[in-house]
């Protein structure tokens, strides 16, 4: 059964998004007691994924654009409120959104996710969207 969860197109979305550990973690909660839950997280994240706006798109909206990806670790969080425009090479290689390195001050700019899931950080799969003019106040 477990060789079935990457046929589905989701899966490719988490993957991208998140550590291989976390990725395994979150398969395997989705074929146990909770995989019901764990789905619909997948789902939601795959969902806010493709709704995600691309470079620019948000700049009109000032602070109030969404924060609508949340990756954190240790005492450091980072907010992505866009995503890369040009997704024609493989994988996401930018995003803009708010990094807070844990000394006193969060600032916007532009965010490496593969760089973030090299260093270990992780995606909040609990995170609700959120305006930048919150996180930045």
């Amino acid at each position: 059964m477990k060789s079935r969860t990457n046929e589905l197109p989701q899966l490719d979305t988490l993957k991208l998004l998140t550590t291989p550990e976390q990725y395994e973690v979150i398969t395997d909660a989705m074929m146990g007691e909770e995989g019901d839950h764990f789905i619909e997280i997948i789902d939601r994240i795959h969902a806010t994924w493709q709704a995600m706006p691309k470079t620019y798109e948000s700049t009109a909206k000032g602070r109030a654009a969404l924060a609508r990806l949340h990756y954190f670790t240790g005492g450091c969080d980072w907010w992505i409120v866009e995503k890369d425009a040009d997704t024609d090479h493989a994988g996401q290689v930018q995003a803009f959104g708010i990094a807070d390195l844990g000394i006193g001050y969060r600032e916007l700019g532009y965010i490496s996710i593969p760089e973030l899931l090299e260093n270990g950080a992780e995606l909040d799969l609990y995170f609700k969207h959120q305006p930048i003019g919150e996180l930045l106040a």
